[in-house]
């Protein structure tokens, strides 16, 4: 085993995209990832489309390097399972509505009673205080209300827009990964875990701060209205296809004038700084259109590479595959699933020199490792037996294989 989380495990108690995600960064690091799922169901991910062998694609892709069991934990002896894989765990991870891990007797107060020393790692859609906690939340929720739409927009006085990607979703499943590892750190240093919560909402809101938020960065100077950005993207429309030129510095500006022959941009006044270029960024993107829609993509991307100007075809997803930046790097990968088949997947972007991250198992069938997983717990053969008849685990992966 490689990675360097190898000999850390994670009971993973969550469902849908953050959570799951968030332990697969960990697991594609090398941490034990066991995931805990209802029987017959499992993850609701499970059940979207595009599906081979009962799982979908975007289970596939968010769950590798993990082994599944399933538990009713809703029945006192599942709850004692679920205990038991607890008490040999460094980390916890759920991402129930607020409240519900308690009434399941799950919460962190359970699990601290019989893992002392874990990290409980709580994910939400709001965090644990406020009237929205128990509100329902998918990923649009937080973009609306956390400003995400109207910067999507460009405009105050623009209709809201939503990013097409779950970006909150994921943004929080980094964040989580990352906390959860500083929390592991920390409990390297001090023998003593800790209750890491991480919503949502506070992942996007931090993530938005960094560039998005300057017009409420001094509180001192209110400003209702957010100044409106350029009505044009930086995506230009070339003679076949479609581009981005992004200039920056003063280096950049005068490569760009000469990449797109119009030397006479630099003695436009307009144009003299990098100031001036923002006040009239309209009348600059306007301008740097139409000589774009000239030439094809490939013609530009010569004559800016030039030049030095940073620039980049706008690719189709079937297309990214195949630039020879993504295939020199080995960003993708393929490989071959037991029952899926072949996949192509990305592959972990952290490159440890030391410990290399691997992907060791595809994502797991339902309730694939229960055997396993309580055969480590010392349960034995008789009483796991015991355990399916009574559904109090599930034998969903037998009948997948069957």
């Amino acid at each position: 085993m490689s990675g360097p989380l190898a000999g850390i495990r994670i009971i993973d108690m969550t469902t849908m995209l953050s959570g799951p995600w968030a332990a697969m960064i960990l697991a594609d690091q090398g941490a034990d990832v066991i995931k805990v799922e209802v029987p017959d169901a499992g993850d609701h991910v499970r059940s979207l489309g595009n599906q081979r062998a009962g799982m979908s694609a975007m289970f596939l892709n968010i769950n590798r390097n993990k082994r599944s069991v399933s538990i009713d934990v809703k029945n006192p002896r599942g709850r004692e399972i679920v205990l038991d894989l607890a008490k040999g765990a460094d980390v916890f991870m759920q991402n129930f509505r607020p409240g519900v891990v308690d009434r399941l007797g799950v919460g962190e107060a359970d699990i601290r009673r019989v893992a002392p020393n874990i990290i409980y790692a709580s994910i939400s859609g709001f965090g644990d205080v406020g009237p929205w906690i128990g509100k329902p939340v998918y990923d649009p929720v937080i973009q609306a209300v956390s400003g995400l739409t109207t910067v999507q927009a460009g405009s105050d006085q623009e209709r809201p827009r939503l990013i097409r990607t779950v970006l909150p979703d994921k943004l929080a499943a980094v964040t989580v990964a990352q906390s959860i590892s500083a929390a592991l750190v920390s409990k390297a240093r001090t023998g003593e875990g800790q209750h890491v919560r991480i919503s949502m909402l506070d992942s996007v809101l931090y993530f938005l701060w960094a560039s998005d938020m300057g017009a409420q960065t001094y509180p001192d100077t209110p400003m209702t209205n957010q100044e409106a950005a350029s009505f044009i993207d930086l995506i230009y429309e070339t003679k076949d296809g479609y581009m981005t030129v992004a200039v920056m510095s003063n280096k950049e500006w005068v490569g760009l004038t000469k990449a797109l022959d119009k030397p006479e941009w630099l003695d436009d006044p307009r144009f003299a700084t990098p100031s001036a270029r923002d006040k009239h960024v309209n009348e600059r993107l306007l301008m740097t259109q139409e000589v774009l829609k000239t030439r094809t993509t490939a013609e530009w991307m010569q004559r800016l590479e030039t030049y030095d100007v940073p620039c980049a075809p706008a690719l189709k997803r079937s297309e990214v595959i195949e630039h020879p930046q993504v295939k020199a790097s080995a960003s993708i990968v393929e490989v071959d699933h037991p029952a899926a088949g072949r996949l192509r997947q990305a592959r972990s972007p952290a490159r440890f020199e030391g410990t290399p991250s691997q992907i060791r198992r595809g994502a797991p069938l339902l309730g694939e490792h229960n055997d396993e997983v309580l055969s480590e717990l010392g349960y034995s053969e008789s009483t796991r037996s015991e355990l399916r008849a009574g559904k109090i685990i599930g034998s969903e992966a037998y009948r997948n294989k069957g």
